[in-house]
Parts: structure tokens; C-alpha cells; sequence
């Protein structure tokens, strides 16, 4: 009797500690998911000194990445967390898959940096590598720096044929950042603690076989809706989310554009129209 009940007991002290690791590792997504909302919601303050409207109108996906540590001693490296999301069929943002960003560089530096770092992807192949767990920046996906403000839009929109654009945001202002050769990779452990699914893949959560009514992805896929101009639209546990199409909204003055996608099917990249 004694055994079966020390038995019993060492089950239950596992059974908490396990569900108590379980809490812990989506509380640390939670936060991530909060901070890159934060991220989202500043560009409402920058706009004519942040990421143009027009280009994150016709992102096929948004990644972000609060915080990201950049270390520099001669040669120089940095690693990040984030979240992305990728648009429905409907227009719509999915709910989120967990992300890592790793990469390095080289030349005189020194210095230890923590910044915000936002990716822009302008088409579907750009992104289309997470499904294998990995893209390379520069390599499975051409990469530049972002152009700024709403001055940008008319000077930059005929040469707009990168699959990404990448921002730093950091003292309240986003600015172009160069990331050639960065490594994004899918967060697997993450994605399982947070969805509670150990089997659970970045490709169901993005065509949205998989989802979450967990509040802190609802409040980051709806920052994300607002930046780039759409409806916010709640999501439901189990359920995917139900949207309207975007319609078209205007961009340079000078030119004829249209909403999301722009694809072009030769080259991989995002163009407005002619």
C-alpha cells in the first residue's frame, strides 16, 4: 500500500511538473507574440518614417522579431525569436508560426546592439522554404533593405522586385537593414507548446488547419491586419478565421496599383502593375 501510494504520488509531482514546463514554455511565447504586437503598433506613430503603407498592403507575409541581439567583435553575428504570419487565400493573415533568425557578418565592428527587426515578404516563393523548416536570405529569397516613408513610395515602386524587405526598428524609427545570408528557421518546440501539439507543423498553422483563439496571437495577427490596412477579424479556437478580400487601395500617386498579391510568376517577386 505504501509503494502504490509513493508511486502515485511521484506520478502526480510528474504530471504538475510537466504541465508547470508546458505553462512556463507558453508564457515565453505569449511574450514574444506581445512584444512583436508592440513592434506592429508603432509603426502607427512613423509612418512618415517608418515601413510605406503601399508596400505592407501588398505583403504575402510579415515576419517580426523583437529584440534581436547583435554582437559585433570583428566579426559579428545575431539571433533572434519572432512570429510570421502568412496571408489566406481569402486576403486575411493566418494565425502565427514561431521563428528564429541567425546570420552573420564580417568587417571592423565591435559592439553589442539589441533592435527590432521586421522582414516584408513581397511573394509567396519568397516564404514558400519555412514548409522545409529553413530559407536563407540572399539565397532561397532575395533580400534588401526596406525604403522609408511615404516619400519612398513613388521613387522605389518600378524597381520593387525583392521577394523581402528587411527593417531595424529601434529608438521609435524603422530604417532599411541589410540581412544578406540570415538563416530563418521554423521554432518547432515552440510551435508545439504554444498550439499544444507536439506534431504540429508550420504548414498546417499557415494554410490554417491549425489554429488558436489564444489571446496574445489574436491581438498580434489583428496589429498585423491593421498595419497593412485590413479589417481586423477575431480568431476562434479550432476555427479558421472567416475574412473578406481586400479591396484595392491606392499607392503612388503616379502610378495605377492594386492590393495584394502582385506576383510575378517568372521571377519570384512582387511588382506593382504598370
Amino acid at each position: 500500500m505504501r509503494i502504490r501510494t509513493r508511486l502515485s504520488a511521484a506520478l502526480a509531482g510528474m504530471v504538475f511538473a510537466l504541465a508547470t514546463v508546458v505553462a512556463h514554455a507558453q508564457a515565453l511565447e505569449e511574450g514574444r507574440l506581445l512584444l512583436a504586437t508592440q513592434v506592429l503598433n508603432d509603426l502607427r506613430g512613423t509612418r512618415d518614417q517608418g515601413i510605406p503603407s503601399w508596400l505592407l498592403q501588398r505583403a504575402y507575409a510579415v515576419a517580426v522579431f523583437p529584440g534581436v541581439t547583435k554582437v559585433a567583435f570583428f566579426f559579428g553575428g545575431r539571433f533572434g525569436h519572432g512570429v510570421l504570419v502568412e496571408r489566406t487565400p481569402s486576403g486575411q493573415f493566418s494565425d502565427p508560426v514561431f521563428v528564429t533568425i541567425a546570420g552573420g557578418s564580417f568587417g571592423f565592428q565591435w559592439g553589442v546592439q539589441k533592435t527590432d527587426l521586421v522582414l516584408v515578404f513581397t511573394s509567396r516563393q519568397g516564404v514558400s522554404g519555412l514548409s522545409g523548416g529553413k530559407i536563407t536570405l540572399g539565397a532561397d529569397a532575395s533580400v534588401a533593405a526596406g525604403p522609408i516613408g511615404r516619400e519612398a513610395s513613388a521613387a522605389t515602386v518600378q524597381t520593387f522586385d525583392a521577394g523581402v524587405y528587411s527593417y531595424s526598428h529601434n529608438k521609435g524609427l524603422f530604417a532599411g537593414v541589410s540581412i544578406n545570408g540570415a538563416e530563418l528557421t521554423t521554432d518547432h518546440g515552440a510551435d508545439a507548446a504554444f498550439y499544444g501539439n507536439p506534431d504540429v507543423r508550420a504548414s498546417q498553422i499557415l494554410s490554417g488547419a491549425i489554429t488558436t483563439g489564444n489571446s496574445s496571437a489574436v491581438q498580434f495577427v489583428d496589429a498585423v491586419d491593421t498595419a497593412c490596412g485590413l479589417p481586423a477579424v477575431p480568431i476562434q479556437a479550432g476555427v479558421p478565421a472567416t475574412t473578406t478580400t481586400p479591396a484595392a487601395s491606392a499607392g503612388p500617386s503616379n502610378s495605377t496599383t492594386q492590393a495584394f498579391p502582385l506576383e510575378q510568376q517568372n521571377s519570384g517577386s512582387s511588382n506593382p502593375p504598370n
